[in-house]
């Protein structure tokens, strides 16, 4: 059962383990994978080391909306188009 805040909305989650932050890991994974690119080569064309890549990969590491902007450019994806991805699975799955 989803938790609530003291106004009605759903809360959200204190830890980026689990939860429905996995369906952005699973996006970003699926678009690297799309478009033929390493982890090395998305970091390369990010100006990061491929550790970067790897621990939003694994899930350990959250973006801030600048990053996934970025990341979504170095995967040649719009970044309007993979969020909407990741709003689709959310919803699909129950999530908030």
């Amino acid at each position: 059962m989803d938790r609530q805040s003291k106004h009605g909305w759903p809360s959200m989650p204190k830890t980026i383990f689990g939860g429905d932050h996995r369906h952005l890991v699973e996006v970003l994974i699926e678009a690297r994978k799309r478009a033929g690119l390493k982890q090395e080569e998305v970091a390369e064309r990010l100006g990061r080391d491929q550790t970067f890549v790897s621990l939003i990969e694994r899930g350990q590491r959250r973006l801030d909306i600048i990053e996934f902007i970025r990341l979504a450019e170095a995967l040649d994806r719009d970044p309007v188009a993979l969020f909407g991805d990741i709003v689709g699975r959310v919803k699909a799955q129950g999530g908030n």
